[in-house]
């Protein structure tokens, strides 16, 4: 069992590696977490693309989990914008499809690495709907937040209607229970308003990193 968890830890790194090597140059960038189940029809996947087009058309690089649904639609967005895309793909055996709409595409076994990239290369979060995958990127990046693992940056939950409830959760149970302290609310912000999230992510970039 020791071999078996030596070889992963191997695996980890040396995917680390491989994607340190193509991604060193795509500063700066955005990293954008949702769902890989949400239609292409669906009003969060128009305004994903969106954003994701504007976000690369200001000059920023684009970091999706490369498969379908919002994935997409982040990748689409830069991919037809003026900037790079970017898949961090996961294999799985369902669902994770890399979608075409990839500058770059680098495959992952494992959800570690994958999520050290994400985290690494992007100046801010954009957080779409989505289910347990998004959450889990979503809260480990709180987490390296709360605990100073990264410098603080933009964390933005976009769609008040689907983010709400979870905020008023953290507040009345996690808080209430002093689980957490009231500044770790203030590490996330969720937001509406597409013209906003721009300018939120955009003022974290320096003019000499655009």
């Amino acid at each position: 069992m020791f071999h078996d968890k030596l070889q992963d830890y191997r695996q980890i790194l040396d995917e680390c590696v491989r994607a340190d090597e193509q991604l060193e140059t795509v500063r700066p960038a955005v990293s954008i977490y949702g769902s890989a189940r949400l239609p292409e029809h669906s009003p969060e996947y128009a305004q994903t693309e969106r954003l994701a087009r504007r976000f690369a058309n200001a000059g920023l690089t684009v970091l999706s989990g490369g498969g379908p649904g919002l994935m997409a639609a982040a990748n689409k967005g830069a991919y037809t914008g003026n900037g790079i895309s970017v898949g961090l793909n996961i294999v799985l055996p369902r669902e994770q499809i890399p979608n075409p709409y990839q500058n770059i595409s680098l495959h992952f076994n494992h959800f570690a690495s994958r999520k050290a990239m994400f985290v690494h290369y992007a100046l801010a979060y954009v957080v779409v709907p989505g289910g347990f995958g998004t959450l889990d990127e979503l809260f480990e990046t709180l987490t390296l937040a709360q605990t100073g693992k990264i410098p603080p940056r933009p964390i933005i939950l976009v769609g008040s209607n689907f983010w709400q409830g979870l905020a008023d959760w953290l507040r009345q149970h996690v808080l209430g229970k002093g689980m957490i302290a009231p500044q770790d609310l203030d590490l996330f912000r969720i937001c509406d308003d597409e013209d906003e999230i721009v300018a939120h992510v955009l003022a974290a970039a320096t003019p000499a990193a655009l």
